[in-house]
């Protein structure tokens, strides 16, 4: 039996520090278009399926080949909510009206549009082959290896953040003597339903890498990374997955 396997894209309207930013042309497409490619062009995956509020991104997700089959209730779009309830309501919305029950679904964060081509096919395999794992996780290697970062105490003092045994001051240590630290990316997280319905964990207790080429890391969050992220594009250096066709540019 083939395993069902879901691609669900969280974009809600309310966006304050781009407004708009799920719909606004990014390289020549809709921002949320380049995760939608990413679902659409995966072969593990089965469906591609946006959770907004917004009218607008619901009719551009469409128009991209994405469905929309509901609206994500008002109080699972604000600034401060968690992924965890708004995948837990798409789960639960698709399966009491469509009878749909996915065993995977995979998370494409539209702030995360610049993707390698395998990525998905490359996390859900990861899975697939891991019975044990709950979940695969996008990383990169560190920037800053945070045995040496530092915390302040309540008289303001220095402490070291993170201890290490067998090492007195990680703090003076060469990075090389360091371990190895990653920083989770947006680009992908790859969970089993179950984890999500039953364990109510977005990633579970025993999470797998999904090792990513630095150079794909862009997170957008400000218009200065919305910047970058579309000069790194530009330079043509990158293979990423683009939307596969461009519908009439009205959208702006």
């Amino acid at each position: 039996m083939e395993t069902k396997i879901l691609a669900l894209i969280p974009a809600r309207g309310g966006s304050k520090s781009i407004p708009r930013k799920n719909v606004l042309l990014f390289a020549g497409h809709p921002l949320i278009a380049f995760s939608i490619a990413a679902g659409l062009d995966a072969d593990s995956v089965n469906r591609v399926v946006v959770s907004t509020d917004n009218a607008e991104i619901a009719e551009v997700s469409r128009r991209y080949g994405a469905e929309a089959p509901f609206v994500r209730p008002a109080e699972f779009a604000q600034d401060d909510t968690l992924d965890f309830p708004v995948f837990q309501h798409a789960l639960e919305w698709l399966a009491e009206n469509e009878n749909y029950n996915p065993q995977i679904v995979v998370q494409l964060r539209p702030t995360s549009p610049i993707r390698p081509k395998d990525i998905v096919d490359r996390a859900v395999r990861i899975l697939l082959e891991h019975p044990e794992a709950d979940s695969v996780r996008g990383v990169v290697p560190a920037e800053q290896n945070p045995y040496k970062m530092w915390r302040l105490d309540e008289k303001e003092r220095m402490q070291s953040l993170l201890s290490l045994d067998g090492i007195a001051e990680p703090h003076n240590t060469p990075r090389q003597f360091l371990p190895s630290t990653y920083w989770q990316t947006g680009h992908i997280d790859v969970i089993r339903a179950e984890t999500i319905l039953r364990k109510h964990s977005m990633s579970g207790s025993v999470i797998l890498p999904l090792m990513i080429d630095q150079r794909f890391s862009v997170d957008i969050d400000t218009l200065q990374d919305w910047q970058r992220a579309e000069w790194l594009i530009s330079q043509g250096d990158l293979e990423i997955v683009t939307p596969r066709n461009l519908p009439d540019s009205s959208i702006a």
